[in-house]
């Protein structure tokens, strides 16, 4: 039974379907067709309308984009083109600048809580060290969840999904609007220092595409911050590479790692690639490292908290011996297996867990909130209650570090322990994400932990990053899973350390990066990115095979956990692939119709109502006779330069060419891209009575050179050349003479297996 869609036209309010639920209530139903009838008596069938639109990242070329290149003269030329290397300067910078206050705020804030609760436990007061804990926990978790619940619902959860969604040619506006921006700066700060397990490093990446997408578009209408001479960038294709430079930017902020942040963006986050793409962004990151550089080197001193220590280096193990023989790499052939094994589990649990929060979390900002404090909690009980269940053990008789430790960071915590005995577990829990990565990481250190404490802590941190990656708070995936990567790689390591030459530590390294690779899949960008975090070269092998054997398990089972949330949120993300039933289907066989169509000089009156009672973005315009010798089809013209046609009101009495008047009087640059503000709306258009008898000529307007295919090419075949192309209308040609100029258009939502799948139900998707 067909199940209708919600069509919903351009000038909707979006911002109100911000956040999981929007993409979860219209967008992941399955798209199929409906007929109505206007009052026309013509029968529509709808375009698989939903909220979140597709970018135009093709190139329109009607006469007005090609009357303002004409006319641009060398130095505009030469300043467009001056103005993208600035933006990537600028958009390094700033991105710099937040990466280094992110790390600066959690260290103070989370060092303040942890010196008052240890100073609470060596008075003995044991009870207000975890009331002290718990409640700066809670209260940090609170105004992280009330930002993200009544400000910003977009910059809940890690932001990669969405920006790899819009690179991918999604247009959800919300996902990078200045709001959602400034939540998830200070949201992330405030959620990594009330103790979740949670990391920076994710948020960063949206941080980063937000920055760029904020410059990139000439300034926000909406927060009265708009610049004229920005104006060359108001279109999707130069903010797409903008926003592409501000992800790898996240990325090289979030971890110092320059080179792994322009990987990541090549593997994991962008759709389309070039070479000026990479040198753009490999010349952010190199700003991103530069800036981190100068500010580390202002914090060496200490008055920055730890954030100076290490210089680029997170965690460094480059100390450790690198010397490995046949049982070692058996022991990393495991761990691969058992990383792939667990990263895919934690994708499955992950997918369940989301599902049941989407349901508390529609009932609104109050049961957000209060999931957010349940779950904090639950993980100050764990952080202060868990090391009570460990033994004290003897402070080593050669350490270079102070043990016990009393500070806010370090490998030998007190917690209730006499003098010179330290407790393992609560040196892991008791501590901020970084600082417990360092912990299980240090080289030199075979015997800190007890294998029971590994065991508990990778237990502990495996499940409450889980549950609590979901709600109402920026948070990231990379510091729970390199966490529990590590915990249980350096357990593997203790049970191999009678035959094995490697140090735990480096097992711990081979641990996080086999979970990363069983769970978020990429290989390439996690390589390097592990590598700068750690500068051991002479690990580059081991860490190769450990990631390419944990991916391929984690593929035997399920998809990433990035792919596994884009579809969970119902974003229309185009694959690189097509899928296997599409190649028993041609492009005609999805094709809605009969369409919409506008002639060369259409009557106001008739445009006018195809806006008010169709939700379509794209309209094909045919040439008849007196303007073509047969019906021919002209081009393709979108929802939002017809409003803005409309609005110049230029028309005519009669049905005649009137296509210089249009370029006298309207310039290219009325029909850019708005930004975050709205653009041309339908009720904002004055239309008379007398003016809807009026024609308007559509030519200078339409896209003479629209992507075209024939109506027997396969759906496979035009699935790839869609997502090659970063289409947002493909139009479907006839074979033959002696019929209409055009059969259909496919969008986004046709290629959709829910889409398909629910026209063909007898099809199956492996074949």
């Amino acid at each position: 039974m067909d199940r209708e869609n919600k069509l919903l036209n351009e000038d909707d309010d979006i911002e109100s379907y911000t956040g999981k639920d929007m993409y979860e209530r219209v967008c992941s139903q399955p798209l199929l067709t409906k007929r109505r009838n206007t009052t026309s008596q013509i029968a529509i069938v709808g375009v698989n309308a939903c909220p979140v639109e597709s970018l135009d990242y093709e190139i329109i070329e009607n006469e007005l984009f090609k009357q303002d290149w004409r006319s641009r003269k060398t130095v505009q030329i030469f300043q467009y083109v001056l103005l993208k290397w600035a933006f990537a300067l600028i958009i390094g910078l700033f991105t710099g600048l937040v990466g280094i206050f992110n790390n600066i705020a959690v260290e103070n804030i989370s060092g303040f809580k942890l010196l008052m609760t240890t100073g609470l436990m060596l008075k003995h007061q044991y009870y207000k060290a975890f009331a002290a804990l718990a409640g700066c926990n809670l209260a940090l978790a609170a105004a992280a969840a009330a930002l993200c619940a009544y400000i910003a619902p977009a910059a809940a959860g890690s932001g990669i999904p969405e920006v790899k969604a819009y690179l991918n040619g999604v247009d959800a506006h919300s996902i990078l609007a200045p709001s959602t921006l400034f939540v998830k700066i200070f949201g992330s700060i405030l959620c990594v220092s009330a103790g979740f397990v949670v990391g920076k490093e994710g948020p960063m990446v949206h941080t980063g595409a937000c920055i760029a997408s904020l410059i990139g578009q000439g300034g926000s209408r909406k927060y009265h911050l708009t610049w004229k001479w920005l104006r060359y960038f108001k279109n999707d294709r130069d903010r797409r590479d903008l926003i592409t430079c501000g992800a790898a930017a996240g990325v090289a902020s979030a971890f110092r790692a320059p080179v792994g942040g322009v990987l990541f963006a090549l593997e994991e986050a962008a759709s389309w690639w070039r070479s000026a793409l990479l040198w753009r962004t490999f010349f952010t990151t190199a700003v991103v490292a530069i800036v981190l550089r100068a500010f580390i080197q202002l914090c060496s001193t200490g008055t920055c908290g730890l954030f100076g220590e290490g210089g680029l280096i997170m965690y460094d193990v480059s100390a450790a011996k690198v010397s490995y023989s046949v049982p070692d790499i058996l022991a990393v052939i495991l761990l691969g297996v058992i990383g792939g094994i667990f990263g895919s589990l934690y994708n499955y649990l992950v997918d369940k867990v989301l599902r049941t929060y989407s349901l508390i979390n529609e009932k609104g900002p109050a049961a957000k909130i209060l999931l957010v404090v349940t779950i904090s909690l639950l993980t100050s009980i764990c952080s202060y209650g868990l090391p009570w269940f460990a033994t004290c053990i003897p402070c080593p008789a050669e350490v270079s570090s102070r043990c016990p430790n009393i500070d806010v960071s370090g490998n030998y915590k007190s917690f209730q322990c006499p003098p010179n005995h330290y407790n393992d577990m609560a040196s892991l829990f008791l501590n901020t994400n970084d600082d417990a990565i360092r912990n299980l990481l240090s080289t030199s250190t075979s015997k800190e932990f007890h294998l029971s404490t590994l065991f508990i802590f990778f237990c502990a941190v495996y499940c409450l990053g889980i549950i609590t990656y979901g709600i109402a708070i920026p948070s990231g995936l990379f510091i729970p899973v390199i966490l529990a990567g590590a915990g249980y790689g350096r357990f593997v390591g203790r049970l191999f350390e009678p035959i094995t030459k490697l140090d735990v530590g480096l097992f711990g390294l081979l641990g996080a990066a086999s979970f990363l690779g069983g769970t978020m899949r990429m290989t390439v960008s996690l390589c390097v990115i592990l590598l700068e975090l750690t500068n051991d070269l002479l690990m580059l092998p081991l860490v190769m095979l450990v990631l390419l054997i944990s991916k391929t398990m984690g593929d035997m089972f399920n998809h990433g956990v990035y792919d596994q949330i884009v579809k969970l949120k119902g974003l229309p993300y185009m694959e690189a692939h097509a899928e296997p039933y599409m190649k028993h289907l041609v492009a005609r066989d999805i094709v809605s119709g009969p369409l919409i169509t506008f002639s060369g000089v259409e009557k106001v009156g008739n445009i006018l109502h195809a806006l008010k009672t169709t939700g379509h973005n794209g309209f094909p315009v045919i040439d008849e006779p007196p303007f073509a010798d047969s019906p021919e089809l002209c081009g393709l013209v979108l929802r939002s330069h017809l409003l803005v046609l409309l609005k110049g009101k230029i028309f005519s009495g009669h049905r005649v060419l009137a296509g210089d008047e249009v370029v006298r009087r309207i310039s290219g640059f009325d029909f850019a891209k708005t930004g975050s503000g709205k653009g041309v709306k339908l009720e904002d258009l004055d239309i008379k009575d007398e003016d809807m008898e009026m024609y308007v000529d559509l030519h200078p307007i339409t896209n003479a050179s629209p992507y075209t295919v024939v109506e027997t090419m396969s759906l496979a075949k035009a699935a790839v050349l869609f997502r090659q192309l970063g289409l947002r209308h493909m139009c479907v040609v006839p074979k033959g003479q002696g019929r209409p100029p055009i059969v259909g258009i496919l969008t986004r939502h046709d290629f959709l297996p829910e889409h398909i799948l629910g026209l063909y139900p007898h099809m199956s998707r492996r074949k």
